[in-house]
């Protein structure tokens, strides 16, 4: 399906260079320059990324929300122009994921808008993604009983955590079971798209129409529910209280190690469990999901990994689904790994928040011992 874009910006000497660039990596592009047009075309059109100019930054912010409220184009990518002075922290407050920087260079704007294309790719679909945690079986090619987790379900696909590297453009026959019910479920797919980590995009060929009727009830279930309101959270003389100092600064090429390695300036009082959970993550008071990846989690705090982290200071509240719970946590971002991930303080407020976390360490504590013990040939009962 094509993708089409919408510029908001009355300079022609920027509308042009972006609209060749966009059409040149196959985005379709609708340009306006005046702001009082825009509520009629976000009513109008489905746009997968909307591009502002926030040069005039009140009337910049002004359309940014009316973009996260309507209901067509709320979980569209937002791109902002920006000078080097501008209100980023905003921006970025408001729902902004991209920032181009003035004076524009073309390849700064390039790298930006390809990777803005990947992003809208992977979200562009027919049936909205339910972030989760359940363990799976593959069998593909001569290759059986291969362990893998559930990243993300949809009633199109799937994406899930695969221990063997599979071979591209694959017939994938996946088995698992979804939270809160113990029949197989038992289809067959294609792989889309896999990455250096593990993760595999897969599109549903094959599913048995039992299996398809116990999708469609879990996801409209468990679909991403918007948030009405914002959720409590201490006020930041409060964190600052309980919170650690930052760390300083990992030098650009050092940010992953750098997260990884203890260090004097960044002792944690809890160990941290590693995972791979797929979540949803939240700005405080902004109902625009944000898939991510759970990494690793305390009862102090967590790492979450996505390519466009929010910036330190925000108050953000993250959603995972895990075997029989679903988590909702609070906390406040600490430190920031631009194109990596973010990490964040939880705010663990009551005992039922402080339960909610030891439970679910616990579940990977108990995964990660049986991960020790699968068999290597467990043969599937077709």
């Amino acid at each position: 399906m094509a993708l089409k874009s919408l510029v908001v910006c009355a300079d022609a000497a920027t509308t042009h260079p972006l609209r060749e660039i966009l059409e040149a990596i196959g985005i379709s592009v609708d340009v306006c320059t005046s702001a009082a047009v825009v509520p009629a075309l976000l009513a109008a059109h489905r746009y997968d990324s909307v591009i502002l100019d926030c040069d005039q930054e009140g009337a910049a912010f002004e359309v940014l929300r009316q973009v996260r409220a309507c209901d067509r184009n709320a979980t569209s990518l937002a791109i902002a122009i920006a000078s080097p002075n501008s209100n980023v922290r905003q921006m970025f407050a408001l729902g902004v994921n991209f920032v181009l920087y003035r004076p524009l260079s073309e390849e700064r704007v390039w790298s930006s808008l390809r990777a803005a294309r990947t992003l809208m790719q992977r979200e562009k679909r027919r049936s909205p993604r339910v972030a989760l945690y359940a363990r799976a079986k593959l069998d593909y090619a001569n290759v059986e009983n291969v362990p893998a987790t559930l990243i993300d379900l949809s009633e199109e696909g799937s994406a899930v955590q695969s221990q063997k590297k599979l071979p591209p453009d694959c017939r994938v026959y996946l088995q698992f079971s979804l939270p809160g019910h113990t029949a197989l479920i038992r289809l067959s797919g294609e792989v889309v798209w896999q990455d250096s980590t593990g993760r595999v995009g897969m599109r549903f060929r094959n599913v048995p129409s039992s299996s398809r009727r116990v999708l469609h009830n879990w996801l409209a279930a468990n679909a991403p529910a918007t948030i009405s309101s914002a959720p409590q959270v201490p006020r930041p003389d409060a964190i600052a209280k309980i919170a650690p100092p930052p760390a300083p600064a990992a030098a650009p090429g050092n940010q992953a190690v750098s997260r990884l390695r203890s260090n004097p300036g960044n002792r944690r009082t809890q160990s941290r469990h590693a995972c791979r959970l797929g979540a949803e993550v939240y700005r405080v008071g902004v109902p625009v999901p944000n898939r991510c990846s759970l990494t690793d989690i305390s009862s102090g705090g967590c790492y979450i990994e996505m390519p466009t982290p929010f910036s330190a200071g925000t108050h953000i509240e993250l959603v995972v689904r895990a075997e029989q719970m679903k988590l909702h946590l609070q906390g406040v971002v600490q430190s920031v790994h631009p194109g990596f991930g973010m990490g964040v303080q939880l705010t663990l407020t009551t005992a039922e928040h402080h339960d909610n976390v030891q439970s679910l360490i616990r579940l990977l504590e108990e995964s990660a011992r049986e991960s020790e013990l699968i068999p290597r040939h467990d043969p599937w009962s077709r």
